[in-house]
């Protein structure tokens, strides 16, 4: 079995929201994803998606796009993204596909794995922190930790997800990298990030203990990216 992860799909079904807009590297990213995916990921592997998912402001509108990732190889595990407007009611999406598995507040073991997390949030100190976010990411943390306490994951190891950045522009510690670390957490992935500056700051590697990696579909060519080989 392999652990694969791709962030940040950006599907645009219903939307008609074509992510060319953003540059020339997103021009056909749904094919691109689809072409690489299913060219290196088995049906017995796993791809862990950490948010911004679909464009789509409901479930109904998100339909198309949830049944594209259904349909392809391997057993998907997804935390909400910000863009992700359309996820709801957890019991409700866990119900729906037999290969996706939909975390909020949650935990699932695959093998000698468990998967957790929660879309996260700004960090304080982040140039774009205001007074208003506080709140949210006080919820996040509560979130997250419902997520970890989850996990029985005695001589198992645990990997999250996380659709932020889990530390502000000078990667100082906060409450989402101090829960990776009180629950012994090995690997984080995370999304969120697509331009060249944020690359070139993005927490990867080892860092306190923990490996930090950055899976932004655009960062990754658009190829699920291998984590774990088991």
């Amino acid at each position: 079995m392999k652990v694969y992860a791709i962030g940040d799909l950006h599907l645009n079904g219903s939307r008609n929201k074509p992510m060319s807009i953003f540059g020339e590297k997103w021009h056909c990213h749904q094919q691109k994803i689809e072409q690489n995916w299913s060219g290196k990921v088995g049906c017995d592997d796993i791809v862990a998606i950490p948010g911004d998912i679909s464009w789509a402001m409901t479930l109904t509108e998100a339909a198309d796009d949830l049944k594209w990732i259904h349909s392809l190889p391997g057993r998907k595990i997804l935390v909400r993204g910000n863009h992700d407007y359309w996820w709801k009611k957890i019991t409700h999406l866990n119900s729906l596909y037999e290969s996706m598995t939909f975390l909020q507040n949650n935990a699932v073991a695959v093998g000698d794995i468990w998967f957790a997390g929660s879309r996260g949030w700004l960090c304080p100190g982040s140039y774009a922190f205001q007074e208003g976010d506080e709140k949210i990411y006080a919820r996040e943390l509560l979130r997250l930790e419902m997520s970890l306490k989850s996990c029985n994951a005695t001589g198992q190891q645990i990997i999250a997800l996380i659709h932020y950045p889990p530390v502000n522009e000078k990667h100082e510690p906060s409450g989402f990298t101090e829960l990776f670390e009180k629950y012994q957490v090995k690997r984080v992935l995370y999304g969120h990030l697509h331009d060249k500056k944020a690359f070139e700051n993005a927490l990867i590697g080892e860092w306190r203990g923990v490996e930090y990696q950055l899976v932004s579909a655009d960062f990754i060519n658009f190829s699920p990216l291998l984590i774990e080989e088991l």
